[in-house]
């Protein structure tokens, strides 16, 4: 299972309340890139697919493809805001190394 920070869950509301669509969800993914080998990824999307992992959370979903969730079970997605940056952070049991932004890792 995937854990969801307070602080993800209160941007992740913000952000689908913009959306304005009630049938909108957020969508975390895994692909191949970024300086470590894989990144993480985010998307608004309103379409399942079959094999698609559904994570019921208070007011919204997150959806997580089957072979994302391979690499992101365990893990907690979190989201932190400072001076110079805001961004949703994963932290990832799984992940043998990262990148120096935390947006890219490797297994």
């Amino acid at each position: 299972m995937i854990t969801i920070s307070v602080d993800a869950k209160s941007k992740i509301v913000d952000l689908l309340i913009d959306e304005n669509n009630p049938n909108t969800f957020l969508r975390t993914f895994v692909q191949g890139g970024g300086c470590a080998g894989m990144q993480y990824g985010f998307t608004f999307d309103q379409e399942l697919a079959e094999d698609d992992f559904v994570i019921e959370v208070d007011q919204f979903k997150i959806v997580v493809d089957s072979v994302s969730m391979q690499y992101l079970e365990g893990s907690t997605i979190d989201y932190k805001q400072d001076l110079m940056e805001s961004r949703f952070v994963i932290q990832n049991p799984k992940s043998t190394g990262s990148c120096g932004c935390g947006s890219s890792f490797s297994i």
